[in-house]
């Protein structure tokens, strides 16, 4: 008999037997950091109640019937999680890290909702490496991505968008894996109440990469050139992900293998599988570039985005949608096609988007889903990058609207 402990305040069950344990609260596998051996348990989660004596006759359909998935029965990130390590698919180690993440998402994803009342919008009065104004909420959230990620004493290097540089985690929670993350993309966004978002890419253990880390944790140039070069294109990433805070908070993620998308429940907080294995329509009739920059682009651009504007055989030409948020515009295509571009222009040369913390994940998430993504050149997962916070144009959408825009840009 399987006992069982329901803890009210924070909504979890822990199972008696030590293999349920083991697998369902990460933080007792903190003693496990350097076991890596998987026990495949195959267990199922379902408890069944039997009668005691006597048997009965179940008619094939009444079978049938309990075989169908129940409207009720829901599948959460956790559960989903397990699924993927029991079949091979992750390690103990990425299960923890990733749900690390989804609890980072949550954190921000409450503050997000509260900013106005807790007096969290506005401006921080800083200026992160990029030379961008940090908004407070885009310190506060770093922070807590930072420390959810320490915590899962899985990671070994934090890169973010908000850090001058990459961040060596102390030897005692160390582990093994980069985790590279926007904590707030659209920032601007945030004292309007519109759509903000989270990106993130998970890079496994390189051996040709070894690190010698001093004591205040901060990785030199070496090391950083060490991680750039061995670490980071995005053909490398293991999974990627973001999550998407507007009407609806959804965690939508890549392990290599299709794209899931997961809503986070109000009603008792979990992350629940809502959009299983998405596919990007392969032409659609939205474009988003953010036109107000059309004078300073390529005329070859120019071009290719006046033949949107022109009626179809439909007789009607694309819609233009511009939401200033990357995790807006890359859901929005991922479940309805079209074309996202942010094109390099005079007043910048290298693009806007940063190629670590938000093209290659992105990239990464839409290839999944059978989309293309580019720099106007060559695929982006291709492009090995040379610096932490290097810049990248990027078109990316609609496998049919990308090698259309290729022909123009050609």
């Amino acid at each position: 008999m399987v006992e069982a402990i329901l803890l009210t305040q924070s909504s979890h069950i822990l199972f008696s037997n030590s293999r349920f344990t083991s697998h369902l609260s990460p933080l007792h596998l903190r003693h496990s950091h350097h076991h890596h051996h998987r026990h495949n348990t195959g267990f199922n989660l379902r408890v069944r109640c039997e009668a005691a004596a006597g048997s009965t006759t179940v008619s094939s359909a009444e079978i049938k019937k309990q075989q169908r998935k129940s409207v009720y029965e829901i599948e959460n990130l956790t559960t989903w999680l397990l699924k993927q390590e029991q079949a091979g698919h992750i390690d103990a180690e990425l299960t923890i890290v990733l749900s690390s993440i989804s609890l980072a998402c949550k954190q921000i994803a409450s503050l997000l909702q509260r900013s106005s009342i807790v007096n969290l919008t506005g401006t921080h009065g800083t200026v992160n490496i990029q030379g961008e104004h940090q908004k407070k909420l885009d310190v506060i959230s770093n922070e807590v991505f930072c420390n959810c990620l320490r915590s899962s004493g899985r990671t070994g290097i934090i890169a973010s968008e908000e850090e001058d540089v990459p961040v060596a985690v102390e030897e005692t929670y160390s582990g093994n894996y980069v985790v590279v993350f926007d904590p707030i993309d659209g920032s601007a966004n945030i004292d309007t109440a519109l759509t903000t978002g989270s990106i993130f890419g998970i890079y496994g253990p390189d051996e040709q990469c070894l690190l010698n880390l001093d004591d205040d944790s901060m990785l030199g140039q070496e090391e950083q050139k060490c991680i750039v070069s061995v670490c980071q294109p995005g053909s490398n990433l293991l999974a990627a992900g973001y999550c998407l805070y507007s009407s609806a908070v959804i965690l939508t993620l890549s392990l290599g293998r299709g794209v899931f998308g997961f809503t986070l429940d109000p009603g008792y907080g979990e992350f629940v599988l809502t959009h299983e294995d998405i596919k990007i329509p392969k032409t659609g009739k939205i474009y988003s570039f953010n036109e107000g920059n059309y004078d300073l682009w390529d005329d070859k651009l120019k071009k290719y985005l006046n033949h949107l504007k022109q009626p179809g055989a439909n007789g009607k030409p694309y819609s233009g949608r511009y939401i200033g948020c990357l995790v807006g515009e890359i859901h929005r295509m991922l479940l309805c096609g079209g074309v996202y571009g942010n094109p390099k222009s005079k007043n910048a040369k290298n693009g806007n988007l940063r190629l670590l913390y938000e093209c290659a994940p992105m990239s990464y998430l839409v290839e999944q889903a059978g989309g293309k993504a580019i720099d106007g050149h060559q695929r982006i997962l291709e492009i090995k990058p040379t610096q932490i916070h290097q810049r990248s144009s990027i078109f990316i959408g609609s496998p049919d609207e990308i090698e259309k825009l290729e022909k123009y840009l050609a």
